[in-house]
């Protein structure tokens, strides 16, 4: 079964920086697509960037032109370039295939917040 670790999150300011990563276990990771997700408090778990095998990326609007998604498929890792964040930001963190498997990780918490 495949097992996801995020780690990296924290507490910034507005406008700091952060990069998150993501170990996945599976050994065929480099044949999918991958996204990192996000969930705020009271809000659905919503797709924020994406990277396919062939290291094409996309953006949800409310990230674009600050976060950037990269993949490193011999280390089976992602990871994700937060830069300008906003209080908006704030909210817990994953990494999975898009679409998702049905097993996510613990994520990793972002607080942005003065």
């Amino acid at each position: 079964q495949v097992r996801l670790a995020e780690s990296g999150g924290g507490l910034v300011q507005p406008g700091g920086s952060l990069r998150l990563s993501c170990i996945v276990s599976e050994s065929i990771f480099r044949k999918y697509a991958m996204g990192w997700y996000r969930q705020a408090p009271g809000k659905q778990r919503e797709l924020v960037a994406r990277i396919t095998p062939g290291d094409s990326t996309s953006y949800a609007d409310s990230v674009k032109g600050r976060f950037t998604i990269s993949r490193d498929d011999a280390k089976n890792t992602m990871y994700l370039q937060m830069n300008s964040l906003k209080p908006e930001d704030t909210a817990v963190y994953y990494c999975n295939r898009d679409p998702s498997w049905t097993v996510w990780g613990q994520g990793t918490q972002v607080t942005v917040s003065s």
